[in-house]
């Protein structure tokens, strides 16, 4: 098997785990009886720390001699903690056996995401096809769970996530082998490398502007299935949107982005398109639209996610040095898929206890404070893309 399908499998595995997660795991909550507010902070507590966290653990990755390594032991780390969640009972158990599930689940992603790149140039094969391999899994645990949840009671969740964990670490291990340099750092320069990038405005504030358009999903991943079920959306037919807005961000992958590159097109302008389509999106959720417009809405998921985080890579990717790579890109999304997604997932659950849908008002303030965010450094986000 060539490291391009070895790459593949991984994501297929990391995305098969989310793909239940993300949209399932409140309504799980909910079945265990709690509130919006509870369910809001055991969601949020992970992804407010992931800019701390993420930082954390990508130094400690660099630590590694191959950069597939911290993915095994972070997939075996999420495994053994969403098992336990499944074993204990009461908010105060879950929130930490939660966050150290979360964290190392989210973790996994951008140093997957480092690896795959790494990997790409040296094998020679396009990212985006590649990790959409995972958009399609994401897909499929959609369809599935859903179809499941209507015959199963919602501990199958819990058992999905932990075990598809599980395989992750074992596909991760059998992944092409990647240094993650030639010579190791000591620990002073590794965080020194984060000095740099926190040092520098522009950067900063370029993956705030990613980071929010991204963040403001936090009210949609969270609450959608439960404010859908409220409406009388079945849980198949959640499963079947949650599918349908990843098939869209799959089409974009395969199809827009390679086009996108060869035309030069550059990722600020991409970023403008994704914070149109969160600004729509969002607007239109907050006035509980009939069943048959949630498929329109869901089909700008691929712009108001796949589009803006396939930009924030490059953007990432221009902004800092090839040597701060890993810490850039976990940085990245250490803010956009923790602080500021922790924070959007945080307000969402008191913002649904009270006022409903019209919570996801607010996720329509934060993507226009993307959008300031992105005009400030405009300049630095156009230009011709890279090859990756």
């Amino acid at each position: 098997m060539n490291a391009s399908r070895r790459m593949a499998v991984v994501y297929v595995l990391l995305f098969g785990a989310t793909g239940v997660s993300l949209p399932f795991a409140g309504l799980w909550f909910r079945d265990q009886g709690l509130s919006g507010a509870e369910i809001g902070a055991l969601l949020a507590a992970p992804t407010l720390a992931r800019l701390v966290v993420g930082p954390a653990l990508a130094v400690w990755a660099d630590r590694f001699r191959l950069r597939r390594t911290p993915i095994v032991v972070l997939g075996l780390v999420a495994a053994f903690a969403y098992g336990a969640a499944g074993l204990v009972d009461g908010f105060f158990l879950w929130l930490p056996i939660w966050f150290v599930a979360a964290s190392a689940a989210a973790a996994m992603i951008p140093l997957t995401d480092v690896l795959t790149l790494r990997l790409g140039r040296r094998f020679d094969f396009a990212f985006a096809p590649t990790r959409s391999a995972g958009s399609l899994a994401f897909v499929v645990a959609n369809v599935v769970m859903g179809a499941l949840l209507l015959r199963a009671p919602s501990d199958v969740v819990i058992v999905w996530i932990a075990a598809a964990s599980a395989l992750t670490a074992l596909a991760a291990w059998r992944a092409p082998a990647e240094p993650v340099r030639d010579r190791q750092p000591a620990g002073g320069d590794r965080f020194a490398g984060l000095g740099v990038l926190l040092r520098d405005r522009t950067f900063l504030t370029a993956i705030f502007a990613v980071g929010a358009v991204q963040g403001s999903h936090g009210f949609y991943y969270a609450f959608s299935a439960i404010e859908w079920k409220a409406r009388g959306v079945s849980e198949q037919t959640t499963g079947l949107l949650w599918a349908f807005s990843v098939a869209a961000e799959v089409a974009w992958m395969w199809w827009i982005e390679p086009l996108r590159r060869r035309h030069g097109v550059g990722p600020g302008v991409i970023l403008a398109l994704g914070v149109v389509a969160g600004l729509i999106r969002w607007t239109a959720f907050a006035a509980a639209p009939p069943e048959w417009m949630l498929w329109p809405l869901q089909a700008l998921h691929a712009l108001s996610f796949a589009a803006v985080f396939l930009a924030g890579l490059e953007i990432v990717e221009r902004l800092s040095a090839p040597e701060h790579q890993t810490s850039a890109q976990t940085l990245s999304s250490a803010l956009s898929s923790g602080l500021l997604i922790g924070l959007a997932t945080a307000i969402a659950g008191p913002l649904y206890d009270h006022v409903g849908a019209l919570g996801y008002l607010a996720m329509s303030a934060m993507v226009l404070c993307g959008a300031a965010a992105a005009w400030i450094v405009r300049s630095r986000l156009g230009g011709q893309p890279t090859t990756t």
